[in-house]
């Protein structure tokens, strides 16, 4: 896959059944070691007619998928997911990085998310990226970055 071959493009109401199968496929490695993992691709129709959300096309295949809502004075990556075959090629870092992107163009100066604690690579990633870890709270980890006026 060349980046020639990937499209990103706002989702649409069409998507919801592919999103919500990409999503299940990337949280698939979680669901043996975390028991109290939420139903993370429930509500994708809701949440394509709601909130920003995109996915990552190749071909006719939904490969990946960013969910941003829109909070009280910052922007929420809500989920995040990339296929595990699309997995290693940069694909999750060009989704983060384009939610980098709409908070700004939107005017938010500051972004948030959650994770779990038992996804510490996940955690390292968002640290890597700029991403500041706020509070723990049973197995949430909460993480924001603050997006600086350019």
């Amino acid at each position: 896959m060349t980046p020639r071959d990937l499209v990103i493009r706002p989702a649409q109401a069409a998507d919801a059944t592919a999103l919500a199968a990409c999503i299940d496929a990337a949280y698939a490695q979680y669901s043996d070691r975390i028991s109290d993992l939420p139903p993370v691709s429930e509500g994708c129709a809701e949440d394509i007619a709601v909130n920003q959300v995109w996915v990552a096309v190749h071909g006719d295949d939904v490969v990946a998928g960013l969910v941003l809502v829109a909070g009280d004075g910052f922007l929420k990556l809500a989920n995040l997911a990339v296929r595990p075959d699309h997995a290693g090629k940069g694909l999750g870092r060009r989704l983060i990085e384009l939610s980098v992107s709409e908070a700004k163009r939107q005017g938010y100066g500051e972004m948030r998310l959650n994770t779990h604690v038992d996804m510490p690579d996940n955690v390292r990633l968002y640290q890597h990226l700029g991403w500041v870890e706020v509070s723990r709270s049973n197995n949430t980890v909460s993480m924001k970055k603050s997006l600086p006026d350019n």
